[in-house]
């Protein structure tokens, strides 16, 4: 016996699992299931699990299917039409821009000072303008109207017993500015029809108030028409008369000048008469025949 051992049990060495043991296995299966602990599977997938899907990168599968998202909106407005009428669209925009385009070139051409563009395009200019858009103002007028022009005239009258009268002098300016003035939406007629027919019947006399060529006899008849018609609403012919002759005059008087300015100007009116017209007989009752 060793000198250093100690009872009996010296050579078993310390207490404690022997190295020689096997390592553990599993655990038995307990006698009854209920008692087994709960394992936690997954949810079944529509997947057949016999064909696991494809690999991203496998050049077989093809490209991915897109993803489902919400329905798309109908289309609206030109983009819901089919493509030979959107073209259609497109090119009746494109020529509705260049008519405009076109219209506004000719009128700013037509009431801009001469200039060498207008004068080698005047032919095209005033076939485009006239009649339909007649302008009859100019751009950037170096002396703009300072005048106050009244049209007056009277009227020669056959009355019912065979006698002759002469009325005084009516301001029919002075009618058409009375329809104006207070009025919002004033007509076309009340504004435009005895200034226009003045002035043409102006650019078409010579200074002793003779016509010149067919035009000059044309304003005549119209500004005759128009001082019958005007009379007769006045009701200046009287019960059973007759328009035998008219004459007409302009009354001019200059605009006076500011309080600040030291412009000086006449006050004093000019008049320019016309001599007498006769009425044809189918104008002469109203100016119409």
């Amino acid at each position: 016996m060793d000198a250093y051992d100690e009872g009996s049990d010296a050579r078993h060495g310390p207490s404690g699992p022997d190295p020689r043991r096997a390592l553990p296995g599993p655990a038995p299966a307990p006698d009854n299931p209920e008692d087994a602990p709960r394992r936690r599977t997954d949810p079944p997938t529509l997947d057949d699990p016999a064909d696991p899907p494809a690999a991203p990168d496998d050049p077989a599968a093809g490209p991915p299917a897109p993803a489902a998202g919400p329905p798309s909106e109908p289309r609206t407005g030109v983009a819901a039409l089919s493509l030979r009428h959107r073209i259609g669209a497109a090119v009746a925009l494109v020529s509705v821009a260049a008519g405009v385009c076109v219209h506004l070139g000719m009128t700013f051409l037509h009431v801009a000072p001469a200039n060498t563009v207008s004068k080698e395009h005047s032919r095209t200019i005033e076939d485009w303008i006239y009649p339909e858009f007649e302008q009859n103002w100019k751009l950037f007028a170096p002396n703009p109207l300072q005048q106050n022009i009244a049209v007056q005239a009277r009227a020669e009258i056959r009355t019912a017993d065979g006698g002759v009268r002469t009325t005084g002098w009516y301001d029919l300016s002075a009618q058409d500015g009375r329809a104006i003035d207070g009025n919002p939406l004033p007509s076309h007629t009340q504004q435009n029809e005895l200034r226009r027919a003045w002035d043409f019947l102006i650019a078409t006399h010579d200074d002793d108030n003779r016509p010149v060529g067919l035009r000059g006899a044309l304003s005549e008849a119209y500004l005759r028409r128009i001082t019958v018609l005007r009379l007769d609403r006045a009701d200046a012919v009287g019960p059973g008369g007759v328009v035998d002759r008219v004459q007409l005059r302009s009354r001019t008087t200059q605009v006076p000048p500011p309080e600040w300015s030291e412009e000086q100007v006449s006050t004093t009116p000019e008049y320019r008469t016309l001599p007498w017209w006769p009425v044809p007989e189918d104008e002469a009752r109203g100016g119409l025949g």
